[in-house]
């Protein structure tokens, strides 16, 4: 008897990032896939690739926030921004790693960041936290840790992942919450993304660029 392969997706993430937070509601719609969690440093992506977050510009920011708080509430997902945001993410990114990026861990850790309103630095709240995990706070800093969280990253980058969430499947990008039912047609049918239409967009060149 012949047993067919389960297609495996990697999704690729931020805490920091609601974008991700309203992604991790929708995973669910992912169905017979071997779904990999790779928590990665946004801010290591930006920087790789030379842009500013949306956090970083003010008109982007608000319509952001706005954006994502309208999109829970159509999802009818619980969404309370933090205390202060952009906040640095680096202890819950390496909490989720040592916690060995179980699907119910990836999630207490955005509950508490994005349904209390709290402010993300507060150290007592995330040793609580990650005692409620069942992570020691040593191994949270152990290298080993530290360095999954870089390569990672580094992977990811390498791979062309430039923002946050993305998925990776088959080698090919789809990168945002809205790109989902991008996603799903692509698993479907490759012909989606493979096709003469499309390899002409990945090398259509370019007429004019900024300067400096």
């Amino acid at each position: 008897m012949l047993h067919s392969v389960m297609r495996r997706v990697t999704w690729y993430f931020d805490f920091v990032s609601p974008f991700s937070y309203l992604c991790f509601a929708r995973l669910g719609e992912l169905r017979d896939v071997e779904l990999v969690y790779r928590p990665v440093l946004f801010a290591g992506l930006l920087q790789q690739f030379g842009q500013k977050g949306p956090a970083e510009i003010g008109p982007k920011r608000r319509w952001t926030y706005r954006w994502c708080q309208w999109s829970a509430e159509r999802l009818g997902l619980p969404l309370r921004f933090p205390a202060t945001h952009p906040f640095n993410p680096l202890h819950h990114l390496r909490l989720a790693i040592a916690a060995r990026c179980e699907p119910a861990a990836v999630k207490r850790i955005f509950e508490a960041l994005w349904t209390t309103g709290a402010e993300p630095g507060d150290t007592a709240s995330f040793a609580r936290l990650a005692r409620g995990l069942g992570v020691e706070e040593a191994s949270i800093a152990a290298p080993e840790v530290k360095n999954a969280l870089r390569e990672n990253t580094e992977r990811a980058a390498a791979a062309g992942v430039f923002g946050v969430p993305s998925f990776e499947a088959d080698g090919e990008i789809f990168w945002g919450v809205d790109s989902i039912d991008f996603l799903k047609a692509f698993l479907a049918d490759a012909s989606v993304v493979q096709n003469a239409q499309m390899k002409r967009l990945d090398s259509l060149p370019v007429g004019a660029s900024r300067r400096g």
